[in-house]
């Protein structure tokens, strides 16, 4: 069993599903950062710093509350749709990054492609043509006679 569990761990799909979990765990970070510490404060200049996060309906509970945390903290039941539109809305800033990010990468890999086509391949040492060879047999026929 334990040579079972060895052989698919080191098959290669499985060390590359591994790689790409990693990896996507690190661009995540990338992009969210890119998105909560770039593209975040631009679109809010432009809207006037709209944050949705903070309305809320509040559905069980006592009282008016200042905030969304404030209602959680006091354990009152609420419908947070703000905070549902605010991760829309990063979802679309996220998804719209990463599709432009695919792009670029899917065009370099298609320049490289190109390149690669247009370079000239390389020529092959061009051999005894078939007269070559029959004039060396002949030739060594008559050095043995």
């Amino acid at each position: 069993m334990l040579n079972e569990f060895k052989a698919f761990i080191a098959k290669g799909n499985v060390m590359d599903m591994a790689v790409g979990i990693i990896i996507g765990a690190a661009f995540t970070a990338i992009v969210k950062s890119m998105v909560d510490d770039l593209l975040n404060p631009i679109i809010g200049l432009f809207t006037g710093g709209i944050d949705f996060t903070n309305n809320f309906v509040v559905l069980s509970g006592s009282g008016p509350f200042d905030s969304l945390d404030a209602a959680r903290e006091a354990g009152a039941a609420v419908f947070a749709y703000g905070a549902f539109i605010m991760a829309v809305i990063n979802f679309l800033i996220v998804a719209f990054v990463v599709f432009m990010l695919v792009k670029a990468v899917n065009r370099a890999k298609e320049s490289v492609i190109a390149e690669e086509k247009a370079a000239p391949a390389e020529e092959k040492p061009a051999g005894p043509t078939q007269l070559d060879v029959l004039l060396e047999i002949r030739d060594q026929l008559k050095s043995r006679a």
